[in-house]
């Protein structure tokens, strides 16, 4: 049955929200002209700039102490298309709702008949998981990115009326462009705008044989969720980052709507606290995304200076800068310029983000970037638009703005702040410099240019190369610029700074001493994070006895300060624990012998229930555990017999957790099938005992995927993940059967090991077989003697309703197969059947992360003081506003 009612339902909606964003951006276009006001006392002297508490452009600079009361002078009594515009932007933003729970009810309820649940979800995902794939593509991505936007322009609407009409014009105008990326509209069978998440399987897939016999086909299960996606990080991690691109829009639109009114420098009161919160938020979301990463890829570390990742780090960056350029803009013309270039970058470079990751232009860089689905051209027009929009009106408002009679003194705390955001921005510079290799490229090639130009070979260390001495400064400005802005640096005497000086030479000096320090690099970074911390620390006891609401510069800083620390112990002090010390190599492909057999270096080769020495500990590797929905932890995959593509099992035992019987022999029960989990035992050498249990995956799609798990200390995180194994959905390739017969105390070989029959005696019970009154049953025991110790093989056999069986006994340690075959009475010999098979083993890495914590820790303090500050700057705005002055 196809369902196609949701759909249409669902289509309707997006229709709904671009019609509406359309007719919200041309009525709030109208309001902000002054078309259709009727004024309750005299005309605006400039049309184009007419709108509720607004003066002339001369008043503007000869009298703006009244132009509070000249603003209610002129309120109108009633605006018709401002009336219009609040109404066609609500309808607007229900109708996006009302797009989301169609989407989420085809996704929950596996309608696979749409290509969207088809792509993303499958039958086996739990609730949150189904939660991340309505995301996962590109539809999905820009449909909660519509959502934020609706979210954040009805609070705006609702607590800045002053604004409204030019700030909402540029609100409705994103709007309506986002809303057409999902508007799947086909014009001509060529012309494509939007691409729509309600497309059914047909419509996207028409060439699919099966729907030239079967119109009405529907899959029996969807492709199922990225694997790597999930992880609880990505339930939330997205949300918050699109609320990060959301918030960029609001100082961005603030300030088009200063320039728009001849107001360079009033939209700055409104935007300030919106511009930290999108610093928080945003910040949160990037370092979200490095936790996943640390918990889930296999590269050992939180940022890899991906494409992707870099697209969304820099827009970042020049917010941050934009931000501490609004605090020197009311006394340095050179600020409010500054401020008005950085605004306005930081949303383009949200679009540009959004261009790159998802035109394809990085499918061959990025392996986070979105597949093209044919609409880079509209992604181009989207940015071009916008581009182009705010330059123009910058340009010619640029005389607007005031000009300093002389230049800003080195011993000014506004020099210092213009110096920390020039720092800035040029880090973000020189990060998206690089990243913007593959635009260059396919620009080139636009004009029949054959471009040579790549991405770095190593990443890492060319990015590490600048933006460690880009930080290294911006460390050391956060002190001096802390102890300028509160005065502790009285005019041209700079003795303040003394003290903090020789504390942090003398507390660097014992942690360079503690940590053995030789890099001059590493030295640096460590004085300037302690410098900044020092100073920082100084300024924030000053702060926090007088009042703790204004600390929130000081406590970002110090956040920052810890972050630089973690980074450099986590990163720089990174330590392979787990050497193969065996001289053997261990693999022959690629990834093992490049770079000089590296991998084949780092990586420790585990047998089954073999105990390895690594470094301290004594590891073993218990063998493949599964996850079953109801049951606690992990149990032995040999627990449960798999249904293939069924999402279930078999239960070949009781299921039992910490003393409670989950499920009883026989029991069907649901499963997490996908991912194995492999149990590798520590001893630490004081006979403590931990597990960790690093995941694999055999994709059919992507793979062989790994994920670690993480034992986490105060000081230290031991890191581990595999990084070979055989594959666990395939089954074991036995040798031929080989025959043995021998007599008790009698010695033979089984694969190699020496092998010697104890006893074979009669058994009451087998396990898994009823014997009854008349039933017979033998059990060997067969002792295999290995170098890590013996082993006791016990093959069974049993006569039955007089019928023979041989239940095989199986060591997974040794490779072994083996039934008791016959025996025979007359000659006492016991003939034993023996197969043998690839022992079961993981290769697996394993890193110690110092002080890792740190740099978390110093993440949660950031957004702390980011958090103060915003809650600072909206009292501050709030008061102004309630006055009539903002």
């Amino acid at each position: 049955m196809i369902h196609e009612t949701i759909g249409q339902v669902g289509h309707f909606f997006v229709i709904l929200s671009f019609v509406t964003a359309l007719v919200a951006t041309v009525a709030y276009l109208l309001s902000a002209l002054g078309k259709g006001q009727a004024l309750q006392a005299e005309a605006v002297s400039e049309p184009e700039l007419a709108y509720a508490g607004e003066t002339s452009r001369s008043s503007v600079a000869t009298k703006r102490p009244k132009q509070a009361n000249a603003g209610k002078a002129t309120l109108p009594a009633r605006d018709d298309w401002r009336s219009l515009a609040r109404w066609a932007f609500y309808i607007h933003g229900a109708a996006i709702v009302g797009v989301i729970v169609c989407l989420y009810y085809i996704v929950y309820n596996h309608y696979f008949e749409y290509h969207y649940a088809w792509s993303h979800s499958s039958l086996a995902l739990p609730v949150q998981y189904m939660i991340s794939c309505f995301w996962e593509g590109q539809e999905g991505s820009f449909l909660l990115w519509l959502f934020w936007n609706a979210f954040l322009g009805v609070i705006l609407i609702n607590t800045n009326k002053q604004w409204e009409a030019p700030m909402m014009t540029v609100f409705a105008l994103v709007q309506a462009f986002l809303a057409s990326m999902i508007l799947g509209v086909v014009f001509g069978g060529a012309f494509k705008i939007g691409s729509s998440p309600f497309l059914l399987l047909r419509e996207a897939m028409p060439d699919t044989p099966i729907f030239a016999t079967d119109p009405n086909f529907v899959p029996k299960d969807g492709n199922g969720l990225n694997p790597l996606l999930q992880n609880y990080w990505m339930v939330i991690h997205p949300p918050t980052l699109f609320l990060g691109y959301a918030l960029t829009l609001v100082p961005f639109a603030y300030c088009i709507a200063g320039l728009w009114r001849n107001q360079p420098l009033e939209w700055i009161r409104p935007a300030l606290p919106w511009t930290l919160v999108g610093g928080l938020i945003l910040g949160v979301g990037i370092m979200m995304g490095g936790y996943w990463a640390y918990e889930t890829l296999n590269f050992g570390g939180y940022w890899n200076w991906d494409p992707v990742e870099n697209s969304v780090y820099v827009p970042w960056l020049v917010l941050v800068a934009s931000l501490h350029t609004m605090l020197i803009a009311r006394k340095s013309s050179i600020g409010l310029k500054t401020t008005v270039i950085l605004t306005i970058s930081t949303f383009l470079l949200i679009l540009y983000s959004t261009f790159l990751t998802r035109s394809g232009i990085l499918g061959n860089a990025s392996v986070h970037s979105f597949t093209d689905l044919g609409l880079s051209g509209q992604l181009l027009v989207y940015m071009l638009v916008f581009v182009v929009g705010a330059v123009l009106i910058m340009a010619r408002k640029w005389k607007v703005m005031p000009t300093d009679a002389e230049e800003a003194s080195i011993y000014t705390k506004e020099f210092w702040l213009f110096i920390g955001a020039t720092t800035l921005t040029l880090a973000a510079f020189q990060v998206i410099a690089t990243t913007s290799i593959p635009v260059y490229n396919k620009i080139m090639e636009g004009f029949g240019i054959i471009s040579n130009l790549a991405l770095p070979a190593d990443q890492i260390a060319h990015y590490n190369k600048f933006q460690v001495w880009f930080f290294i400064i911006i460390a050391v400005l956060t002190g001096v610029g802390q102890y300028l802005w509160w005065r502790k640096v009285e005019g041209r005497n700079w003795t303040a700074l003394t003290t903090p000086g020789i504390i942090t030479l003398l507390l660097s000096a014992g942690i360079i001493v503690v940590a053995k320090m030789s890099n001059p690099i590493y030295i640096v970074l460590t004085v300037a994070s302690v410098f900044a911390l020092v100073t920082n620390g100084t300024v924030l006891w000053g702060i926090i006895r007088g009042n703790y609401r204004l600390s929130g510069g000081a406590v970002a800083h110090i956040g920052m300060a810890l972050m630089l620390i973690g980074i450099l112990f986590s990163a720089g002090y990174s330590k392979v624990i787990s050497i193969n010390n065996s001289g053997i190599p261990i693999s022959k492909r690629d990834e093992f012998t490049k770079n000089n057999n590296q991998e084949n270096k780092e990586n420790v080769l585990l047998w089954i229930n073999q105990p390895e020495r690594m470094d301290k500990f004594q590891m073993t590797y218990r063998g493949q555990r599964i996850e079953i929905r109801d049951v606690p932890g992990y149990v032995p995959r040999s627990w449960v017999t798999v249904i293939e593509g069924d999402f279930h099992g078999i239960a070949q035992r009781d299921i039992e957790q910490n003393g409670k019987v989950y499920h009883k022999k026989g029991d069907t029960l649901a499963l997490y099938p996908e991912n194995v989990y492999y149990e590798v035992e520590y001893r630490e050498p004081d006979g403590k005992i931990f597990t960790l249990y690093p995941r694999a995956q055999a994709n059919p799609r992507m793979g062989l995927l790994v994920s670690p798990d993480i034992k986490r200390n105060a000081g230290r995180d031991l890191y581990t993940h595999v990084s070979s194994v055989p594959d666990p959905n395939a089954d074991n390739e036995w040798s031929r059967t080989e025959t043995f017969s021998v007599a008790v105390r009698d010695t033979f070989f089984v694969n190699d090991y020496v092998a010697i029959l104890d006893n074979v005696t009669r058994v009451e019970k087998v396990d898994g077989v009823t014997l009854g009154p008349g039933d017979a049953a033998v059990q060997a025991q067969v002792r295999v003697l290995d170098k890590n110790g013996e082993y006791m093989l016990t093959p069974s056999f049993i006569i039955r309703d007089k019928m023979v069986a041989r239940p095989a006994f199986v060591s997974d340690e040794l490779g072994v197969r083996i039934q008791l075959m016959e025996i025979d009475p007359r000659t006492g010999n016991f003939t034993f059947g023996v197969n043998t098979t690839q022992r079961d083993y993981i290769v697996m890495k394993a890193y110690e992360k110092p002080l890792i914590n740190v740099l978390w820790i110093g993440t949660l303090i950031v957004a702390l003081g980011f958090g103060m500050s915003t809650v600072r700057r909206y009292r501050e705005f709030s008061k102004m506003r309630d006055k009539g002055l903002a």
